[in-house]
């Protein structure tokens, strides 16, 4: 797993600590080796820049010349992470207690194990996670043209840019570093990024047939241990060392990387919650509540070897595909955010940080997919701010009929161009705007019909 918010601030607060050795100035080598963090020099530099962000330290100097200044009076900077930094998703006070208790050092967080009682005492249908304006809340933003169709239609509908969405979505979750475009390659047409590992292209093309196997089958799968169990299959295929493991319950203890959290490990223990976890799934009516309810519960449990948090994003739209809902494709969602609601459910059985998430998560993918943008949102202001670039941007490559890999580049170099804050914002934008354009739309970047032609057959779109 990576590194946890935590022990990010923890090595902040030694990097400040060691400035005050150097009075004068210091270079990224000098730092390092000072510190004694074993961690890369690139990692340090991202340390660094983050502190200069904060305006912990500045600079002088350019590339290999570069000498870092403090220019802060001490203070522990896990305070200034916590009260300084903009979180972009907004927090309820318990999220923030929450967020504040899991991002201490693992070092002060008490161990615990796994709480039979924090499931076993759920009744579905009487106890619920979400609020009933949480869940009108939810509806009114889920709500397609396809209610009452049958079970599926409306993600069949959309399934050709689900499958990029969320595959890419939940991947960048667990840390893969394929962009928007990569992942609309690999899906579309089966070319895997030169510049990432083999690895990451598996997780992106299991994603695509698990997706597929919820969608298509809508009618006919549920919280049961066929579809939950064949879910982990598709989704951990050729990624586990144990090819045999795909699909079945583990049967040994494991642990949660930056976390004091310790799961259960007698196999018999872990057969018998998971079947009533999954009898509490089934029986809950409300599609949301189900939702959220497995994004708790499922990868609290830890049934699998690996992989259970994605199983688990991707059974809570079971629900939402079986009743024609928006789906749930966690469109923009901060993986450290992400990360701290899980810590919070892992360590103190308390939901409202991963609440928070979901809420804002499903709202963000309601406007994705359903005509809801004109009566729901105000314009994006991040779209608004870098109107002209992404206009042009956009033109250029579809005018002149570049091709993707060309594209890449030349969104990358762009991107370089904007504050560090903005780029990877702004190449997903791009990457959003290309692969959303079609004959009712292209117009808009004053782009020539027989250039879109040409643009299209370059890029392999239908």
């Amino acid at each position: 797993m990576k590194t946890s918010q935590a022990d990010i601030s923890h090595e902040l607060e030694i990097i400040r600590k060691t400035f005050e050795q150097f009075k004068s100035g210091a270079s990224l080598e000098a730092l390092k080796d000072a510190s004694g963090l074993e961690i890369e020099l690139r990692t340090l530099q991202r340390r660094l820049n983050k502190l200069k962000e904060m305006g912990i330290i500045t600079t002088s100097g350019k590339t290999r010349a570069t000498l870092y200044y403090l220019v802060q009076s001490p203070i522990e900077i896990k305070e200034t992470v916590q009260e300084g930094e903009i979180v972009p998703i907004p927090l309820s006070h318990e999220g923030k207690e929450i967020r504040k208790a899991v991002m201490r050092p693992s070092s002060v967080r008490r161990p615990v194990g796994y709480n039979l009682d924090f499931l076993l005492s759920y009744r579905p249908n009487v106890d619920s996670y979400l609020t009933p304006d949480d869940k009108r809340k939810l509806t009114e933003l889920g709500k397609t043209m396809r209610l009452d169709q049958p079970a599926g239609t409306y993600a069949k509908e959309i399934l050709q840019r689900l499958l990029i969405d969320l595959s890419w979505n939940s991947s960048r979750l667990e840390g893969n570093t394929y962009s928007l475009l990569d992942t609309q390659q690999l899906i579309s047409q089966g070319k895997a990024a030169d510049d990432k590992t083999a690895a990451e292209a598996q997780m992106i093309l299991n994603h695509k047939d698990a997706i597929e196997f919820i969608v298509q089958a809508a009618d006919e799968i549920g919280f049961n241990r066929y579809t939950i169990t064949n879910l982990h299959a598709l989704l951990s295929n050729n990624l586990l060392s144990d090819p045999a493991a795909s699909g079945r319950l583990r049967s040994f203890g494991v642990g949660i990387g930056n976390s004091v959290f310790v799961p259960l490990s007698i196999p018999q223990q872990i057969e018998e919650m998971f079947g009533i976890l999954l009898e509490k799934a089934g029986e809950i009516q409300d599609p949301f509540e189900q939702a959220f309810f497995v994004m708790v519960q499922l990868p609290y449990l830890q049934p699998f070897d690996d992989v259970n948090k994605r199983v688990a994003r991707l059974a809570a739209n079971i629900p939402l595909n079986k009743h024609n809902l928006a789906p749930l494709a966690f469109v923009d969602v901060p993986e450290d955010l992400y990360v701290q609601g899980m810590l919070g459910v892992y360590e103190l059985n308390r939901v409202e940080l991963l609440k928070n998430v979901f809420m804002w998560a499903y709202e963000r993918s309601a406007l994705r997919y359903a005509a809801l943008r004109q009566s729901l949102g105000e314009p994006d202001m991040f779209r608004l701010k870098y109107r002209e670039d992404i206009r042009s941007l956009v033109t250029e490559i579809v005018s002149n009929a570049i091709p993707p890999e060309d594209a890449k580049r030349l969104i990358r170099i762009k991107a370089a161009t904007l504050p560090d804050k903005d780029q990877s914002k702004f190449t997903e934008t791009v990457d959003t705007e290309l692969l959303s354009l079609h004959e009712g739309n292209f117009a808009r970047y004053w782009i020539r019909p027989s250039a879109f032609a040409r643009w299209k057959e370059v890029w392999g779109k239908h």
